[in-house]
């Protein structure tokens, strides 16, 4: 950064301090493990963003290298994300459907809308599986496309602060930054396995390279990274008991298992001090590991058995990425401009799309591909300005188009009802697509010596749903030294997929799934794409207070989100086909609430001693429409970790999580009551964990432990939410050995 403006004083400078270095520093969990940072701040007059200030928000937390290193993920980054506070796993809905492929879900909003960024670049690939009518999709979602290994840092961004982000981040963000290039060579080799106690739970074996450095042309040099892993899937077998499935069928799935290939490499140019030019190119398979799910069917079939068995590949996702980046600092300003394409190809094994079949594998050779292609285009300017007060003026602008082409999720026959208003005669186009087009201003003031203010405006237009003002306000005061009142408040909003959005996206419920109160007629249901659908909008609300001084830190946040607009199944029908079918189309649902309490407290007992604990509390998530729950998250969530640095190359780490009560419906997606076992509620539950890390030689590490250690195995008992909050497995005692050699 370059000196602009006047001098900052002293407390100003402080307050800098934190937003310049944030991405620099880990949480304050981990900053505890690691002792007080000494970092200087140079003696230059500068302001930080609103982009650099926001992620000082209370519900902002960072993940670095070191706690990647100490709890590897088994694969996906999402389970150290679920340790944050504001964050669970969880389905989209509350249905229990593909109870165990969930996704991160902040602050109780849903997965679609938590949005995922790769070095601040947009990760949309799960769009290109089709949406369920429960609002779910069988998917593992976006967090899995970048191995652990290659990672420098997560940024998870809660609530008022993510609105900058544009839709799809009304729940937050998860930014994953990647490892750059060097000035000098480097590169590891990491081996990991993962072996559980229980054999009908799947293994975990994978294999990381790393190599960065410069190239013998001027200013150039890269970055790459290479990675295989195999997770298998849990045994067919593995619910059997607990669900009581009967002989012959297939019970409830465990875990599916997955085989990611990976491949990416960064070219960075530095044109001069003050501009740099990135080429960034990289490639991705996740081929699944069948474990017998299926979205509506108890019982399953012979085949689905015979698949899960084989540990059959019966969806197949690849991900293509390019994208060039452009920075500059000209002085007056600095710029960002990025130019990317994303590309995915969703290849699976044909899927039944009506009634007790939706979502159930129905032959062993047909395949069907969906392919999605983004494109973006977007750039900003950040200036610095000195008018009234030390500030700093953001303007931005995007362009974001998306392609679809799924034929097979349109080929739902229509012939026992008759033609739909709206769908296409004969075969139904497979192909849709929408263009958003953004502009946004926020600015960063530094109001007075201890108030910094950081407003915002983002206008969004989308080709099929009009415009969307996305206002925003944040706030931080410090009250004195090492006590702050944070605050914000912003509106977000989410364009309904092109799945919802599409009159040729059809599905027919053959009859028993027509709603509560509208039974067949002797056609059945159809539920219906509806182009118009209105954006979902939140208007999301945070205030918190921050007390960090000699080492200690802590922090209480309340938030509240007032979810409109909510994209359902409907319930009602909005007429009838010639042959007597009900049409039901997706709709918007007037309003729900969100609401609860984060707090995270870390304390240095010794000074090779820590101990940081963080909770979440959920005081309500609730459809007002329906009375029911958005998803299944539960009541409460603590989580714990003790870490000693017992000797200068041993770190010892104790970790403790402890899951409240979760809530099952008590209405089924269709408005029937819920009864029986459809209310069961899973029980608290705890689960503790163990790890060392050791240095070996100043290149050479190794990281085990034990997962579980109490063996506190839980079972999915029911296939949707047939068992109610019984919906996916917590799997039992493993043990994890990661040995890294670099350079």
């Amino acid at each position: 950064m370059h000196a602009h403006g006047p001098r900052l004083t002293t407390t100003l400078r402080a307050a800098l301090l934190g937003s310049v270095t944030l991405l620099a520093l880990p949480s304050s969990a981990s900053r505890a493990q690691q002792g007080p940072a000494a970092v200087q701040l140079p003696q230059m007059d500068v302001v930080a963003t609103a982009e650099e200030q926001v992620k000082q928000a209370p519900g902002v937390s960072i993940i670095n290298r070191e706690d990647l290193r100490r709890a590897p993920p088994v694969n996906d980054i999402s389970e150290i994300v679920r340790t944050m506070p504001g964050v669970n796993l969880t389905g989209n809905s509350s249905s229990g459907q593909y109870g165990n492929n969930r996704q991160i879900d902040l602050r109780g909003m849903g997965p679609e809308n938590t949005l995922v960024l790769v070095d601040g670049k947009p990760v949309r690939s799960r769009n290109a599986v089709r949406m369920g009518r429960s609002g779910e999709r069988n998917t593992r979602g976006d967090s899995n496309w970048v191995p652990a290994d290659a990672i420098e840092r997560i940024e998870v961004i809660r609530g008022p602060a993510a609105a900058r982000y544009g839709s799809g981040a009304a729940g937050g963000v998860v930014n994953i930054i990647t490892k750059p290039p060097t000035d000098d060579y480097h590169g590891s080799v990491t081996l990991y396995t993962a072996q559980p106690e229980d054999r009908d739970e799947g293994s975990s074996n994978r294999v990381t390279a790393t190599l960065s450095g410069p190239t013998t042309l001027p200013g150039l040099s890269f970055r790459a990274y290479g990675n295989f892993n195999r997770t298998d899937a849990d045994n067919v077998e593995l619910n059997r008991a607990a669900s009581g499935a009967a002989a012959g069928t297939t019970p409830p799935a465990g875990r599916e298992g997955v085989e990611n290939r990976d491949i990416n490499t960064l070219l960075r140019w530095d044109i001069d001090a003050r501009q740099s030019l990135e080429l960034e190119l990289g490639y991705s398979r996740q081929g699944n590991l069948y474990a017998g799910d299926r979205a509506v069917s108890a019982a399953g079939s012979a085949l689905l058995t015979q698949l899960a068995n084989e540990g059959a590949e019966t969806n197949i996702m690849t991900r293509s990425t390019a994208s060039l980046l452009h920075r500059g600092d000209w002085g007056w300003a600095d710029s960002r401009l990025l130019f990317m394409y994303e590309g995915t190809v969703n290849k699976r094994l044909n899927e039944g799309t009506a009634g007790s079949s939706e979502g159930s594998i129905n032959t062993e050779t047909g395949w069907s591909s969906a392919t999605l292609n983004n494109y973006t285009a977007s750039g900003e300017l950040n200036i610095p300005l000195s008018f009234l007060a030390p500030q700093r003026l953001t303007l931005g602008a995007e362009f974001f188009r998306e392609n679809m082409s799924d034929p097979y999720s349109m080929s739902q026959s229509l012939a026992t009802g008759g033609q739909l208003p709206g769908a296409a005669t004969g075969t139904r186009p497979g192909s849709a697509f929408a263009e958003t087009y953004s502009f946004f201003v926020e600015d960063n003031v530094y109001a007075t010596s201890r108030l910094v203010l950081t407003p915002g405006l983002r206008f969004d237009h989308h080709s099929e749903f009009g415009a969307n003002w996305s206002p925003s306000l944040n706030a931080s005061y410090e009250v004195f030294d090492g006590f702050s009142i944070k605050g914000g408040i912003a509106r977000a909003f989410k364009a309904p997929n092109l799945y919802q959005s599409n009159p040729n996206y059809v599905y027919f419920s053959m009859g028993n799934g027509c709603p509560n109160g509208y039974p067949s007629l002797g056609a059945g249901c159809y539920v219906q794409g509806n182009p118009e659908l209105q954006p979902e909008t939140s208007v999301n609300k945070e205030i918190g207070v921050a007390y960090a001084r000699g080492g200690f830190s802590s922090s209480l946040t309340y938030f509240h989100n007032d979810y409109r607009d909510k994209i359902v199944a409907g319930l009602v029908p909005t007429g009838q086909t010639t042959s007597n079918g009900r049409i039901l189309r997706w709709e918007n649902t007037p309003e729900a609430i969100i609401q609860g309490i984060e707090g995270n407290v870390s304390i240095p007992v010794l000074e090779t001693l820590t101990w940081n604990t963080n909770f979440t509390y959920m005081i309500e998530s609730e459809d007002k429409t329906t009375g029911q729950p958005l998803s299944l998250v539960p009541e409460y969530t603590i989580n714990s970790t003790v870490d000693w640095q017992a000797r200068e190359d041993l770190v010892l780490r104790l970790g403790l999580t402890h899951y409240g009560r979760q809530e099952a419906r008590t209405v089924s997606m269709i408005g029937f009551a819920s009864t029986g076992n459809e209310l069961l509620e899973r029980k608290p539950y705890s689960v503790l964990d163990l790890s060392a890390s050791y240095d070996i030689t100043p290149n050479t590490r190794v990281s085990a432990g034990v997962n579980n250690i109490l063996d506190k195995q839980l079972f999915r008992e029911a296939n949707s939410s047939g068992a109610g909050a019984n919906s996916y497995n917590e799997p039992g005692r493993a043990y994890f050995v990661s040995l890294t050699a670099s350079f």
